[in-house]
């Protein structure tokens, strides 16, 4: 294909953003260009959406306290039955 990107292309471009940036900056751009590309796929095909999580909400209530179930054996016999217990 004429007019395409061949090595030697390649090479001045490289090295002209190794002049321009240096040596100890390229891996971070290499890093964030990489990253920058990824989530751009990731926006395009959908991927990275998450299902929609609800609101948090407060600290959940302590239980409440249920009230003593006495057995009828250990009721003394002079207390009445709750109508519950019968």
């Amino acid at each position: 294909m004429p007019g395409g990107i061949g090595p030697l292309e390649l090479g001045i471009v490289l090295l002209i953003v190794l002049i321009v940036f240096g040596p100890k900056r390229l891996p971070s751009l290499g890093r964030q260009l990489g990253s920058g590309m990824r989530e751009f796929k990731d926006s395009i095909t959908g991927k990275d959406e998450e299902p929609e999580r609800p609101a948090v909400a407060a600290a959940p209530a302590p239980p409440a306290a249920e009230p003593e179930v006495v057995s009828a054996e250990a009721r003394p016999q002079d207390q009445p039955v709750p109508p519950g217990d019968r």
